[in-house]
């Protein structure tokens, strides 16, 4: 399509001779634009998929693909049927009984803060490998009898605990007296600290001993929900119709991860399109620039383009050179702007803590944004559509100028020189 001379004259327009500096530094101007916008929009869309995806993965990582739940203070009893008929249904990996219940915590002086307690077993707990593969002090084989319990390190610093401090619990729901309901209020001493990677895990969720939740809770032999993870979570719609025939008339609440998340996903979702929208127009302003400078380009080459003509140049070897110009800008631009993206995702943490200590302000808040590091992924899928839509552009750009340049009349030009 575009032969030698083509691809000679275009060369010699892009070198810009002494007279001509102007536009080329339009041109350069344009082709960092594009090369700004293309990495800018990689990084975010890639952060934002990141974010979906991380929080999606450590939602299920501590609250699994379906969930069975007892509406609010009730209660499932004779659990232990249930639960091993759930664990031999095909395609289910874990069955997690948990007592949860609402509780306010204290630590020494500090203020109390509102939290949730998970009671499961110690091998249920080793089951959850969010948590228990994430332990950063302390050890889960204490984890066992009336007097233990495990707690994020979000909560640990806030309220500087460490393995072997006490924590106390308080439940509204207290035996009623003459005068009054009296809170129950019962001590623990911590015996590991997780990080599951969620903030609002790490600063509000502790586990105790399922026996010692439920003497705190009142609730002997008896659970509030159980937690099911899958070989394959695209199949939890059969996984759920074959869970409901053995909850005959249980009235309890059965959920998938789908449904528990969606509203989550779906705001995640609509934040990456509505970047991808708004930072998509810094591209947009580049091809303009690209196409500002190839008609000054055009005006700045009249002469040579009549010249070319009457020397038997057609308006399409014309049009051709001129689309080389910007096509150049353009692809250019394009490339180094996504080696750019692609560099500041892989070292987007590393980035981020320089600007933090250089500053030091915070780039990244955890308690905002739930999770507790920055994602540093690469969405392959965004960083495809970035760049087929920034070709797209400058190609786009370059169609008017080349189509004007292909239309000049030599007889005009020449006429008056």
């Amino acid at each position: 399509m575009f032969g030698p001379f083509e691809r000679t004259v275009a060369g010699r327009y892009l070198r810009a001779r002494k007279g001509e500096r102007f536009v080329s530094v339009i041109a350069i101007f344009s082709l960092v634009g594009i090369a700004l916008g293309v990495a800018t929009l990689i990084v975010v869309s890639s952060v934002m998929s990141g974010f979906q995806t991380e929080l999606v993965t450590r939602f299920l990582g501590v609250n699994g693909h379906i969930s069975i739940d007892a509406y609010a203070g009730g209660r499932i009893d004779d659990y232990a049927p249930l639960v091993d008929g759930i664990r031999k249904l095909p395609g289910v990996t874990e069955a997690i009984p948990v007592l949860d219940g609402q509780v306010l915590l204290t630590a020494g002086q500090s203020g109390g803060t509102g939290g949730l307690v998970r009671g499961m077993t110690e091998a249920d707990l080793r089951a959850l490998h969010q948590v228990s593969d994430h332990i950063l002090s302390g050890s889960l084989d204490a984890f066992r009898g009336d007097d233990a319990i495990v707690v994020g390190v979000g909560l640990a610093s806030s309220n500087r605990l460490r393995v072997g401090s006490r924590v106390t619990l308080v439940s509204p729901q207290g035996a009623a007296t003459a005068f009054g309901t009296v809170p129950r209020v019962r001590g623990y001493t911590v015996v590991a600290v997780f990080d599951a990677g969620l903030s609002t895990y790490n600063n509000s969720v502790v586990f105790l001993p399922l026996p010692a939740a439920q003497v705190f809770f009142q609730k002997p032999n008896a659970i509030t929900g159980i937690e099911i993870r899958l070989a394959d979570p695209e199949r939890v719609g059969a996984v759920v119709e074959a869970i409901r025939p053995l909850l005959g008339r249980r009235q309890l609440l059965l959920r998938d991860w789908r449904h528990a998340n969606d509203q989550l996903i779906s705001v995640l979702q609509i934040q990456k399109d509505t970047m991808f929208i708004v930072l998509g127009m810094i591209i947009l302003v580049a091809a303009f620039n690209v196409i500002s400078s190839l008609i000054m380009l055009v005006k700045d080459k009249r002469r040579d383009i009549a010249v070319l003509r009457t020397l038997g140049a057609g308006s399409g070897a014309i049009l051709r050179i001129f689309v080389m110009c910007g096509a150049f800008v353009g692809v250019t631009g394009t490339l180094l702007g996504t080696a750019l993206g692609i560099l500041v995702c892989h070292n987007i943490v590393a980035i981020q803590h320089m600007i933090e200590t250089a500053t030091g302000g915070q780039v990244f808040d955890s308690s905002v944004f739930l999770l507790s590091t920055l994602p540093n992924t690469i969405d392959w899928g965004s960083v495809l559509r970035v760049v087929a839509l920034s070709l797209a552009l400058s190609l786009l750009a370059t169609l008017y100028p080349s189509w004007k340049a292909a239309r000049t009349d030599p007889v005009e030009v020449l006429r008056g020189e």
